[in-house]
């Protein structure tokens, strides 16, 4: 070879460092470089993957040769070439059975006599994988000088951490940009509601969330349909040590059985049609931070399978891919089946089931939860006040007895959109746009339960009573009231017990026997 030809020959590896090129094509161009240096008729580039070699290109080779695996344990050829640590070519008659026979283009039958080297590359001092030369002439080696194959080996080793870095560069890049894709089209996401509840159900529920938001736990979230799951989900991912990771989200529900793989672990290029660059799934994106997969139960079962083994391990495979990547995420689910009931009927896997109910979250219906309906109330009513421009929405005490009074069976959800059509109806019956807009049992259009009538509905209670009544007791907080409503009425007629009486609708003699009860006479 003349060095003009052996700079030809090193220029082409190297500017195959500077092209922007997916990584087959880069490893195609450096094995084209090997059979401008060396009279070889097939090369093949091999990564080493635990005990298996698997090539990443060839040439001279049948293209099925790039789907196959050679465990090193099956091929004593390969693991020869592999165990020293600088170049080696076999003795022509060796008689190690050859991993390429049957594979060399142009020839049928088995590979006789013929002529093979090969040089392990070492990335970090670490072997990387295996650079294969075969030649069907058993003298063209002969004149070959192994220094100069160990020397292009280390560029070759050069070559491949070029590529792999740019490749993870590159794959980072098209993580962040579909995180922020998918980020933007989830603006909920962005402005995360608080979970809003006093009752006792709500409050042991906070403080489940308390205990398992700071573990790394699969938490099972279940409860009927709009209660507010996906809230429970935000308010775990941010009292965790994950809160300033993504949190991404999957309705397992609202994709075909065929692209739900894809969604969940990501896919090649070419895995299916329409498939026509490589996409990272919600794992990956998810990747260090908090994945909910809302709908858990309506996974295809094959799915429950892939997802179970990303669960045990953190490894997953993109679609159509067989190289594994490892991810970092805190798996939540939420569902509204019974997925107990879905194992025993056969629709779900048993040991997918109680993988993620490591802590099994229950999220209360609305109707449990008393008095809460007013507090969500007011939250949606502000929402309200503020996209429809006006200065105050409020609720009518026979606003207030309905919403008390309702089975709820679309729940939290149910009440949130309740809110919004009355708002609307309300407004549209004012002559003039006013300032404070009051809504009445009319505009929230609700029937009342079988039986009752609005006059049989109880009155609510002031917070501030009810909150009195909870701290010092039913009896003194009683008398509380009624000294306050004696002294009122007595200061608004000058002292005078007769008018005052007559006022609060007691006999005199009474109130003053109250009065001195109470301590006020």
């Amino acid at each position: 070879m003349t060095p003009s030809q052996l700079l030809g020959a090193l220029a082409q590896v190297v500017d195959t460092l500077t092209r922007d090129e997916p990584d087959e094509a880069g490893y195609t161009r450096l094995l084209e470089a090997v059979q401008a240096l060396f009279p070889c008729d097939a090369t093949a580039l091999l990564r080493l993957d635990g005990d298996t070699l698997r090539p990443l290109a060839v040439t001279g080779l049948s293209h099925d040769t790039l789907g196959r695996r050679f465990r090193l344990q099956d091929h004593p050829r390969l693991l020869t070439l592999l165990q020293r640590r600088g170049p080696t070519r076999l003795a022509a008659d060796c008689q190690l059975p050859d991993p390429y026979d049957g594979l060399v283009e142009g020839r049928t039958g088995q590979l006789e006599v013929h002529d093979c080297m090969g040089c392990p590359l070492y990335v970090d001092d670490r072997p990387w994988g295996l650079l294969t030369l075969d030649a069907l002439d058993p003298r063209a080696f002969g004149a070959v000088d192994l220094d100069l194959l160990e020397a292009f080996g280390r560029l070759a080793g050069t070559v491949v951490v070029a590529g792999e870095r740019l490749s993870s560069l590159a794959q980072r890049a098209q993580r962040e940009q579909q995180l922020a894709r998918t980020l933007a089209e989830a603006p909920a996401t962005l402005r995360p509601r608080d979970l809003i509840g006093r009752s006792p159900p709500m409050r042991h529920l906070q403080a489940e969330i308390d205990t398992v938001a700071a573990t790394d736990l699969t938490v099972l979230i279940s409860g009927e349909t709009g209660v507010g799951k996906e809230l429970v989900a935000q308010a775990i991912h941010a009292r965790s040590h994950r809160a300033e990771q993504p949190l991404i989200t999957l309705n397992c529900a609202a994709l075909p059985d065929n692209l739900v793989e894809s969604e969940l672990f990501g896919h090649v290029r070419g895995a299916f049609t329409g498939a026509v660059r490589e996409r990272c799934g919600k794992f990956e994106l998810a990747d260090g931070g908090t994945l909910l997969l809302d709908e858990i139960g309506e996974l295809p079962m094959p799915v429950q399978a892939k997802l179970l083994r990303v669960l045990q391990s953190g490894q997953l495979q993109r679609l159509g891919s067989d190289r594994e990547h490892h991810v970092d995420v805190r798996v939540l689910a939420a569902t509204n089946r019974d997925l107990a009931a879905e194992v025993r009927a056969g629709r779900f896997r048993a040991d997918l089931y109680h993988r993620l109910s490591a802590y099994p979250l229950t999220v209360p219906p609305l109707r449990a939860r008393g008095r809460d309906v007013l507090l969500l109330a007011g939250g949606f009513l502000e929402e309200n006040r503020v996209r429809l421009g006006l200065r105050g929405l409020r609720l009518a005490v026979d606003a207030q007895h309905s919403l008390l009074n309702q089975p709820w069976p679309g729940n939290v959800r149910e009440l949130e959109h309740l809110i919004g059509r009355a708002a609307l109806r309300a407004l549209a019956e004012q002559p003039q746009r006013p300032r404070i807009l009051t809504l009445h049992a009319h505009h929230l259009n609700l029937l009342l339960p079988s039986g009752t009538s609005p006059a049989a509905l109880p009155a609510p209670i002031n917070p501030a009573i009810e909150q009195a009544a909870t701290r010092i007791g039913l009896r003194q907080a009683v008398d509380e009231l009624q000294s306050r409503l004696i002294r009122a009425a007595l200061a608004r007629h000058a002292g005078n017990w007769a008018t005052a009486a007559r006022e609060l609708r007691v006999d005199r003699a009474n109130l003053r026997r109250l009065a001195g009860r109470l301590g006020l006479a």
